[in-house]
């Protein structure tokens, strides 16, 4: 193989036999059950890296979400945390932490994008009058989440305003000799967006420590509210916003 194509083909690892196809993804009838919980500020400003700002009270979004077809990326399910947060004052979400159980998208959406995946067995299931959602890693379950199934609708407005809303990660890409070759606050969007329904109820969530899947760090004192809704969407590629190693925008 020639140095030109070695360059034409780097698009992911492996060289000769990628473990994602270019982007950007399409997501059909992608499946979320949102349960918003107040934490503690100690733990938020532990967590949320500069320039990001926490916005407002101390909240988190515990997601809970089937993607049962996607280009690219197949049938799988994840699971994680994302807080809400400011930059340049612009309102927007931090993905803190997110655990899901294929390959291909634990490998492009960290190379891509700088998405804190990791390999674990998120579920969500419908029993009887309930939705409830778990976080397995390995045989200790980390999470659960259950939801009154479909009470109210909900206000379809504000769920587009939070879809619509600007996503930020820190992408950490480091150096053959364990050094970081990239830091960078990265933005991106989800668009060409159509929601098909969405309903709100009541919801419990119980968050268990676990050494590598760290989710209880941002404890439970109050949830907030709960979301369950479907929707087609198209998870945009990213820009740089910040370089932690350069020191600027």
């Amino acid at each position: 193989m020639e140095i030109a194509d070695v360059v034409k083909r780097a698009y992911a690892m492996p060289l000769t036999n990628p473990s994602f196809p270019p982007g950007p993804y399409r997501f059909f009838d992608r499946e979320y059950v949102i349960i918003t919980y107040r934490t503690t500020r100690e733990a938020l400003e532990a967590a949320v890296p500069a320039p990001l700002e926490i916005d407002g009270d101390p909240l988190v979004k515990y997601e809970f979400i089937r993607m049962p077809d996607s280009t690219g990326f197949g049938d799988y399910t994840e699971s994680g945390q994302v807080i809400p947060v400011r930059f340049d004052g612009q309102h927007g979400v931090y993905v803190h932490s997110m655990y899901l159980d294929d390959d291909a998208p634990i490998a492009g959406g960290r190379e891509l994008w700088g998405f804190p995946k990791k390999l674990a067995n998120p579920k969500i299931v419908n029993e009887g009058e309930v939705v409830v959602g778990t976080l397995h890693y390995g045989s200790v379950l980390c999470a659960t989440g259950t939801m009154g199934y479909k009470h109210r609708a909900a206000d379809q407005d504000q769920v587009m305003a939070a879809l619509t809303a600007p996503n930020f990660l820190v992408k950490i890409i480091p150096h053959v000799d364990g050094t970081p070759r990239i830091c960078e606050l990265v933005r991106y969007h989800l668009t060409d967006i159509t929601l098909k329904e969405a309903w709100a109820g009541p919801a419990a969530l119980d968050l268990r420590p676990h050494v590598m899947a760290d989710v209880a760090r941002l404890p439970v004192l109050e949830v907030v509210s709960a979301l369950h809704f479907t929707a087609d969407l198209t998870l945009g590629l990213g820009e740089v916003v910040y370089d932690y190693l350069a020191g600027t925008r």
